[in-house]
């Protein structure tokens, strides 16, 4: 039961009964998540007084020139979370490969992997809007005491413990889901706790935002291009109202609070898609769903998907459930 001025800490420790597996290892592993963020977010909030901003002169795997701070987020919560004894492999969107890790006994006993992609719309830093982190856990499918193998990792979605995201916003937030509903926490800066401020977040079944780049139109396909068309259109209760940001938790944090679908297709130029599958698509498909919402990558429920590499990219469709269904009914028209 969700209470008034209820740490984060309280949250998992009342919540236990409800986790499947050691309740005690998910909160040494959220608690880990929780630490990094902190950390993250000081980061993030000095950005612009310090030289931490700006490219570090390297590209990641998806050939993208990475920010200083998407370094440093990266950094941050590989080393968090190595250090606690929890993890036995991590995979991050900033990484070639994923990263083995060994307990202090050198053991590979360890339970879980965790995905993430450390700093989500990080192009946005220098002009001041929100970013934030998304975090994906499973439980390893290889046997315990041998090194982690890409196995571990390949899993579908529907095969999630827990899914997250950290928010950098006007106020710091992390919302997460371990099967159970969703519910959101927000910082106080003044003490660095964490309170609970959204129990049980719910998607309204349908809304009235559309999140698009509409800067791609020309290259979208033709389903998209006429679900816009749909939502541009005078009747009913429409049109829908436009916003973009360009953060996917920013983005999708919205919509989930007022309602909306959030959309980034494969283009003509971008023919599998733009979001990564492990990093960003599952983990918010997971959260949408535990909060009534729907994700597909248009003709597909996102967390049915098995993943053939640890850096595949898919169409997203995701949100309010009418809203994703319309969309759906366009792109199987086209």
């Amino acid at each position: 039961m969700a209470k008034q001025n209820q740490t984060l800490g309280e949250f998992i420790i009342e919540n236990q009964s409800e986790f499947k597996y050691s309740s005690g290892e998910l909160s040494r592993l959220i608690n880990s998540i929780r630490l990094a963020a902190k950390v993250v977010n000081h980061e993030v909030n000095k950005a612009g007084l310090v030289d931490i901003l700006g490219a570090a002169g390297d590209t990641n795997i998806q050939g993208e020139d990475q920010q200083k701070l998407d370094v440093y987020a990266n950094e941050a919560f590989i080393k968090t979370l190595t250090n606690r004894e929890i993890v036995c492999g991590i995979a991050s969107e900033e990484e070639d490969d994923f990263i083995t890790i060994q307990g202090r006994n050198k053991k590979n006993d360890n339970k879980y992997v965790v995905l993430i992609d450390p700093l989500d719309g990080s192009s946005n830093i220098d002009v001041n809007v929100s970013v934030g982190t998304i975090f994906s856990i499973y439980r390893r499918i290889t046997p315990e005491g041998i090194p982690v193998t890409l196995d571990d990792f390949l899993q579908p979605g529907n095969r999630q413990v827990a899914a997250g995201y950290i928010v950098y916003g006007t106020s710091t937030m992390i919302v997460y889901t371990t099967g159970h509903g969703v519910n959101g926490f927000t910082l106080n800066p003044a003490i660095g706790t964490y309170y609970l401020s959204h129990p049980n977040m719910r998607y309204p079944e349908k809304g009235s935002i559309y999140s698009v780049n509409e800067g791609n139109y020309v290259h979208f396909p033709q389903g998209v291009k006429d679900y816009i068309k749909y939502c541009q259109k005078e009747e009913e209760d429409r049109p829908y109202t436009s916003r973009y940001i360009g953060s996917l938790v920013s983005d999708f944090h919205r919509n989930m609070i007022k309602g909306g679908i959030y959309i980034y297709p494969n283009t003509s130029k971008d023919p599998e898609g733009k979001l990564r599958l492990l990093y960003e698509c599952n983990p918010m498909a997971y959260i949408a769903e535990q909060a009534g919402g729907k994700a597909s990558n248009g003709f597909q429920r996102i967390l049915d998907i098995q993943p053939t590499k640890l850096h595949q990219r898919v169409p997203f469709f995701c949100g309010s459930k009418l809203m994703v269904e319309k969309a759906e009914e366009f792109m199987k028209k086209q």
